[in-house]
């Protein structure tokens, strides 16, 4: 190896031979750092599988670069001298390598990101930031986009980004004559669906022993590891995503919004944690199904609802992200503090909707979207949630959750936060969507068609409790006000009735230890 090579940083959620600061690079003058370090393992208490698939993609990643000839220093959270952050650790390597330059692609995460452009203050050596080229949308391209609109319509969004990449295009109108298809993408879970099993991927050599790590040091931390089967390498990835398109997609976009008591992949890709750190690439999987839709193997809403979810859904909350960073992170529109209910670190509630959600988060790492939107967000919303500690338990317990697409996620669609700049209304919703989207409703303790006493569900007097409380606010949205003309026309008794029951019920509820969400060891 020749003195003071180029050395490039590869953070955890850019495993991919294609990312753009190694893209072009020659073996022969680079040297290629990764890193484990213990201020990204903890800055959330991140659910054990959520970093046993982060470490040991990372271990399989960096496998495959030095087979394939590149120079590869690996830092392991264990290894003697371990500084515990990106920053020292690159201190270290600079040490220990004399490079003549760092090129680094830039971060997914606001807060890495303000540590790396501290870099040119702290090394002498040349400084080269590159941008992800991984999405669609530039930074600045969004930011151009966005600029001078009244409103952040993410439908207007994905139609730009199927002009520029052409998917489900015919010339300069979308394929099949409508651009969204999603009013075909809303049946109810039906009898015995029959859903082709996801494929499991048991452990190696490799991540066995990043579970016994994981089981060593964060053993206080939520989450089920003795079942970790997520893909950790690009081919395992590609496995996954080819059952995907072999088995599931025809039925994807129907059932997408189902959700069925014990069932927690239904038809949905499960592809969200290799795309999101880099196992897969997210442009190669819309072409893919683009195909599928061409080859007669999938019909058209099943593949323009997957396509959008990737190059509108994805790229627009990526872009909303940074252009509101970081503000977005305090954002508290609806002034809402409630703690966080103890529940959902242990899913003891009667709620059957919410104990079937947590469960599959606890034991995959995992639910599907309107699990995380109309189940769980729905009832942050409702019960007027403190938005910082949602924000911080999703961050944690999803495998998938990265802060740049969780707190869009979270702090503007779910819990209406930001006021309104990235939802068009807060999707807050009584029990009646459960009971209709799910079949949760059939055996629990309450009822939604029952209204009031013992017994009735509480995400309707929630609901109503929210709408009470907020209205000086959303009576303005026209989305919204109409609700308002429902509620007045209810009688004095039965809306002290509703209110009377969602204070009782959010004053039972048993808030989250202190420190569950920080890291304090």
């Amino acid at each position: 190896m020749p003195s003071q090579p180029i050395l490039v940083p590869i953070l955890g959620d850019q495993l991919s031979r294609n990312i753009s600061s190694i893209r072009g690079r020659s073996k022969d003058d680079t040297v290629i750092l990764m890193m484990e370090v213990w201020d990204e393992a903890t800055y959330v208490k991140h659910h054990k599988q959520k970093i046993a698939l982060i470490f040991s993609a990372m271990r399989h990643f960096a496998a495959e670069l030095c087979d394939a000839g590149w120079d590869v220093e690996y830092v392991k959270l264990d290894d003697e001298g371990n500084s515990g952050s990106f920053t020292g650790e690159l201190a270290r390597a600079i040490e220990r390598r004399d490079p003549r330059a760092i090129h680094v692609t830039e971060a997914s995460e606001w807060r890495v990101q303000q540590a790396i452009e501290e870099w040119p203050d702290k090394f002498a050596c040349a400084i080269e930031l590159l941008p992800d080229d991984r999405f669609i949308c530039s930074h600045s391209e969004f930011n151009d986009w966005a600029e001078g609109r009244k409103a952040l319509t993410m439908e207007h969004f994905y139609r730009e980004m199927r002009r520029k990449t052409g998917l489900l295009m015919d010339g300069d109108k979308p394929e099949g004559g409508d651009w969204n298809y999603d009013k075909d993408n809303r049946e109810p879970p039906k009898g015995d669906m029959n859903v082709p099993p996801v494929p499991k991927f048991a452990p190696d050599e490799i991540t066995s022993e990043v579970i016994a790590l994981v089981e060593e040091r964060f053993s206080d931390h939520f989450g089920n590891i003795e079942e970790f089967a997520w893909p950790v390498t690009s081919a395992e990835a590609q496995k996954a995503a080819d059952a995907f398109f072999a088995q599931r997609i025809e039925k994807f976009g129907p059932y997408q919004d189902a959700m069925v008591h014990g069932s927690d992949d239904l038809y949905h890709s499960m592809l969200s944690t290799s795309i999101n750190c880099g196992l897969l690439d997210p442009l190669d999987l819309c072409q893919r199904a683009e195909k599928a839709y061409k080859d007669g193997h999938a019909p058209i809403n099943s593949v323009e609802g997957f396509i959008r979810q990737i190059i509108g859904w994805r790229e627009y909350v990526r872009g909303f992200y940074w252009l509101f960073m970081p503000g977005l992170a305090d954002a508290n529109a609806m002034e809402a503090n409630v703690p966080l209910p103890e529940f959902f670190w242990t899913g003891e509630t009667d709620l059957r909707c919410l104990a079937d959600s947590i469960r599959s988060t606890h034991n995959n790492a995992h639910a599907h979207h309107i699990q995380r939107l109309m189940v769980l967000g729905n009832f942050c919303l409702i019960a007027g949630i403190n938005p910082r500690d949602v924000q911080d338990w999703y961050l944690a317990v999803y495998a998938d959750a990265y802060e740049w697409v969780e707190l869009p996620n979270v702090a503007g669609m779910i819990l209406y936060a930001d006021g309104g700049k990235l939802a068009t209304k807060p999707y807050a919703a009584s029990g009646n969507y459960i009971n209709k989207m799910s079949d949760y409703c059939r055996e629990c303790a309450y009822s939604p068609s029952k209204k009031s006493g013992e017994g009735a569900c509480p995400f309707g007097p929630l609901y109503w409790h929210f709408i009470d409380r907020h209205r000086d606010t959303l009576s303005k949205n026209h989305r919204i006000s109409r609700i308002y003309a429902t509620w007045d026309r209810m009688g004095d008794e039965k809306k002290r009735d509703y209110l009377d029951h969602a204070d009782n019920f959010l004053d039972s509820l048993t808030p989250a230890s202190k420190g569950w969400a920080k890291e304090t060891n």
